[in-house]
């Protein structure tokens, strides 16, 4: 059996002593370096399943190691050793392709930790490959760059935020994140911060114990316990009251959690996931979301297209609804008048829209052969909504944005004004809808 083999860096002798016998006892070997220029010598060499480096050293930085790194052999993962506090490098060092980082003074069990972590991501790509139920639809250039970009971001622990409109699959994008990371047989613990009242989040987040307020009859873990070791997924993180805010970013940096009546702060393991609709920068300069934990979660920021930006997918998505709905069934399909309306609808709901309109669709239609009239889209949208755009008038994104605006006026009109009617008749949330209603200031 071969010996996996660590690169050790830092220019002190006595903390490359103690990383090399920490690392023999978990039978792994080790070669040590003092300087960038000499670790630069040995990474050419390659034959590194693993490199540990401290950020400052005489002759440059680990962030310039990182990035050698990631030129040279992008699948090795590699950690640094930041000083206790150094959030910002901590920060630029992710951003560099760094696969994680531990503070001084190193406690040997996060060290151990991280080094079985780091290992278990470079092991070769077929002993990490996992079976979805679920898996990302469409061959369009945009859905074969999200694809790479999330192998990439599976080798890492660095925190990202997944932004993009209600509907086009953040939370998805999250799962398949942490299905091919080494974190894959731990638990993914997705969370919707919108729909957990504000007085219970504290609770809800980091636990409680017996008798610390009316009501907790006994010790209960919270979410970040119970993605230890995992991946925890923060649904709508902008809902986040600031009193929250302010635990949410103690809990990231320190990787630690008090529970609710606790005295001492409990360690946890937790690779950090986040999403949301709204447009977080926007709110940092309102003063409504913390800019200092809006750069710790934006660490890598992932933006999930909308469906009319992959107009050339929907042929893809609509066979493979339509697979999940024939429940072994005669097979429906789509007459070329529904397909042009569907290319031509602005789809505000997105991918969970268009999954909507066909299960509406295949319950509505004569026989198997689904129309035009069938889908619900209305006259205006199988007249084709973009056959009145000129290239050059205007930009098309705020054409689309005004196709989009009326889309959300007419289903309300459609509904009466019923907003809950109108938000499951576009294939959104009740909250997405009311986002969407603010953005355009329809009242």
């Amino acid at each position: 059996m071969t010996v996996q083999q660590v690169l050790v860096i830092d220019d002190e002798p006595d903390i490359r002593e103690l990383l090399s016998m920490t690392l023999a006892r978990m039978n792994l070997a080790t070669k040590e370096a003092g300087t960038v220029k000499e670790a630069k010598s040995l990474l050419l060499d390659g034959g590194f399943d693993l490199c540990l480096t401290d950020m400052r050293l005489p002759d440059g930085s680990g962030i310039d190691l990182v990035r050698f790194a990631q030129e040279k052999h992008p699948h090795l993962p590699i950690a640094v050793i930041t000083a206790y506090g150094n959030v910002e490098s901590a920060v630029e060092a992710l951003k560099a392709g760094a696969f994680d980082f531990v503070s001084k003074p190193v406690q040997l069990d996060d060290l151990r930790n991280l080094v079985a972590a780091a290992l278990k991501a470079s092991a070769p790509a077929y002993d990490k490959q996992r079976r979805h139920r679920q898996m990302l639809i469409g061959d369009s250039p945009a859905m074969q760059e999200i694809r790479g970009t999330i192998g990439k971001l599976a080798r890492s622990q660095a925190p990202i935020y997944i932004s993009g409109d209600s509907g086009t699959g953040k939370e998805l994008v999250a799962r398949l994140i942490h299905d091919q990371s080494a974190r894959s047989e731990a638990p993914f613990v997705p969370v919707n911060c919108g729909a957990i009242p504000s007085e219970l989040m504290e609770s809800e987040f980091f636990g409680h114990k017996k008798g610390s307020f009316t009501g907790a009859t006994a010790n209960k873990p919270g979410l970040f316990q119970a993605a230890d070791g995992g991946t925890l997924f923060m649904d709508e993180i902008a809902e986040l009251p600031m009193h929250m805010q302010v635990k949410l970013l103690r809990a990231i940096q320190e990787k630690a959690v008090r529970p609710v009546g606790a005295q001492s702060e409990i360690p946890i393991n937790v690779r950090f996931l986040s999403a949301t609709q709204s447009d977080l920068s926007g709110l940092v300069a309102k003063g409504k979301f913390r800019e200092d934990l809006y750069y710790r979660i934006n660490v890598i920021e992932l933006r999930v297209p909308n469906l009319r930006e992959r107009v050339g997918d929907i042929p893809l998505l609509v066979e493979h609804f339509l697979r999940r709905l024939d429940e072994g069934g005669p097979r429906y399909v789509l007459n070329e008048d529904a397909y042009a309306a569907l290319n031509a609808y602005p789809f505000p709901g997105n991918v969970r829209e268009l999954e909507n309109i066909l299960q509406r669709a295949v319950a509505l239609c004569d026989g198997h052969t689904i129309a035009a009239e069938d889908l619900g889209l209305g006259p205006a949208d199988r007249g084709g909504a973009l056959s009145g755009y000129v290239p050059g008038n205007e930009p098309l994104e705020g054409y689309l944005a005004r196709i989009e605006k009326q889309a959300l006026i007419d289903a309300l009109n459609h509904t009466g004004q019923n907003k809950t009617a109108a938000a499951k008749l576009l294939g959104m949330s009740f909250r997405s809808l009311r986002y969407k209603l603010d953005k355009f200031g329809i009242d």
